[in-house]
């Protein structure tokens, strides 16, 4: 079993199971609030460009197994210009519960730092305790009362401050976007 990262488009062929296994879990989790809420599940997935995800101010990255997209997430801007936000941090359902979505947070980090980010900013669904419990194992703060009803809330945000790492210039960062082993 073969096991690697690569940064990549949200365009990449390798991405569509991603993109079509966040879809039907948010239409599964939230159809009976899709009004509430904001919008479709679709909608919500084509909300920013693919370029607000793409180097030298964000990335989208793939863990692939044996060729095949597991896992992924990807980051962009946030209102200020030392935060990342994350976004689309997705596992095959077959798959949780093994660290993968870990690792990929961690992979997410680690390139939002080398692209000189100093804080990340992300938000999950109330109907997400999983996401919750990973964020909060992993050093992430809530930013929103943890005793609170997350119906009430909705979109539940978590920040966490990144260790400082040596800026990389814009010239040097689509270098970073190859495959990591």
């Amino acid at each position: 079993m073969s096991e690697h990262f690569v940064y990549t488009s949200v365009h990449d062929p390798l991405a569509r199971p991603l993109f079509d296994g966040l879809e039907q879990e948010y239409d599964h989790r939230y159809a009976d609030v899709r009004g509430r809420i904001g919008g479709s599940a679709r909608e919500e997935l084509e909300r920013y460009p693919a370029e607000a995800f793409a180097a030298p101010v964000g990335a989208f990255v793939l863990l692939l197994r044996d060729g095949q997209a597991i896992s992924g997430g990807a980051f962009m801007p946030h209102r200020d210009p030392d935060t990342a936000e994350f976004k689309r941090i997705w596992t095959l359902p077959g798959l949780r519960r093994q660290g993968i979505a870990r690792r990929v947070l961690q992979e997410l980090e680690e390139q939002a730092a080398r692209q000189g980010y100093r804080r990340v900013y992300l938000t999950t669904g109330f109907r997400q305790p999983e996401a919750v419990g990973l964020y909060l194992s992993h050093g992430y703060r809530a930013l929103f009362d943890l005793r609170a009803d997350p119906e009430t809330v909705a979109h539940l945000p978590f920040e966490k401050h990144l260790p400082l790492h040596q800026q990389v210039s814009a010239a040097a960062a689509p270098a970073l976007h190859g495959v990591h082993a």
